[in-house]
This record gives C-alpha cells, sequence and structure tokens, in this order.
C-alpha cells in the first residue's frame, strides 16, 4: 500500500495533505458472492447501519443467506427485516439470476472488470454504484472511481471545486492505477471531518 500511497501524494496535492493529516486510509475487504452482492443492494440510498441491521436480521431469520433462501423466502418474511417491496424484487432477481448460472459469482475472479459488469447490470436494481462498491471491497479491483457515490461526490466538489461528472473524470485520470485506494482516502478524509472514526 505505501507504494500506492506515494504515488497519490507525488501526484495529487490535496491527497498528500489528507495522508499526511489523517494517515493510511482503513482499506475494507468483504467476502466475495452472492451474500456480499445482498449486503450492496440493502446498501443503496440508506445508512450503512440501516443496510447491516437489515442484512443481520435476514441472516438470524433465514440462517444463512443464500441464492436459494432469498429465492423462496416470503416477502412477508423479508419485509419483517426491513427490506423494502423494491429491494425484494431486486434480491429475488439476484438470486434467480445465480440459481440459472446466468451469474456466477466464483468466476469473477478470473473475469475482467467489463465481464463482471456486464452480468451484474442485468441484475434488477444493480447498476453502477452497486458494481463498483463490489470491485472494490470484493474483488479488490485497484483502479476504481465510484462516482455514483454521494460522499466521493460532495468531497471532490468540496476540496477540488469540481461540480461535473466530467470534471471529475479528468481529476482522477492523474490517480490511476490507484484510483481504489484514492477513493478510500477520500472517504476517510469525509469520514473524519463529519466525526464518524475518531482519529
Amino acid at each position: 500500500m505505501q507504494k500506492a500511497l506515494d504515488f497519490l501524494s507525488a501526484k495529487d496535492a490535496i491527497l498528500k495533505q489528507i495522508i499526511d493529516r489523517f494517515g493510511a486510509p482503513i482499506v475494507q475487504k468483504r467476502a466475495e458472492g452472492f451474500a456480499s452482492m445482498c449486503h450492496i443492494i440493502l446498501e443503496q440510498q440508506v445508512s450503512i447501519a440501516s443496510a447491516k441491521a437489515c442484512y443481520l436480521k435476514i441472516e438470524t431469520l433465514f440462517g444463512s443467506i443464500t441464492p436459494e433462501i432469498i429465492a423462496t423466502a416470503s416477502d412477508e418474511d423479508l419485509r419483517s427485516c426491513g427490506v423494502s417491496r423494491q429491494k425484494t424484487i431486486y434480491l429475488k432477481d439476484l438470486a434467480a439470476k445465480v440459481i440459472s448460472h446466468y451469474i456466477d459469482f466464483d468466476s469473477f475472479a478470473n473475469k475482467t472488470e467489463e465481464q463482471v459488469r456486464s452480468e451484474l447490470i442485468a441484475v434488477k436494481g444493480v447498476g453502477n454504484w452497486s458494481i463498483e462498491v463490489y470491485l472494490m471491497f470484493c474483488l479488490q479491483s485497484p483502479d476504481i472511481i465510484p462516482l455514483g457515490d454521494i460522499a466521493i461526490k460532495n468531497t471532490l466538489k468540496e476540496l477540488y471545486g469540481c461540480q461535473t461528472y466530467e470534471e471529475m473524470i479528468a481529476l482522477t485520470e492523474s490517480w490511476k492505477p490507484y484510483r481504489t485506494l484514492a477513493s478510500f482516502v477520500v472517504w476517510h478524509h469525509y469520514l473524519v471531518k463529519r466525526n464518524k472514526i475518531n482519529m
């Protein structure tokens, strides 16, 4: 990681200031597979804490989170865990695509980023943000910048004055091939400044 941090510090004075002030970010790793993708779907447009509580309720109710369990779960049971009607549709569509072998999570580690994107984008309710979170956290892809993430967008606006998607893409070109780690640095700044991480 130090090599990548040194690279980013040399390329971008603002990232260097964040790293010098707050230290290296915590790079989180999530397990690969269906359950993690379900968790990411639950995280859409809600707080991380709320999504985690919902995920744990499902896990407690059913014992584990597998395609077969989600596919056969009643809407009422999922609703009792806090899953909205819309997200129930998304989870069941993901389960159906895994059961039918349209999606094979075990194969993702040997596929290109574009191949993974093309499979996951076919799932109802799964867009670029959800795919990028899976690539970053589960597959540890090194060069992802999730510009659909509110915290990333707001921090780039705050620190760099970027207003448009095009400006953000242009800014982050110099961060390649370590845009994932740069994203963690930006998230780190966002969380510390809002007292969500104690330094």
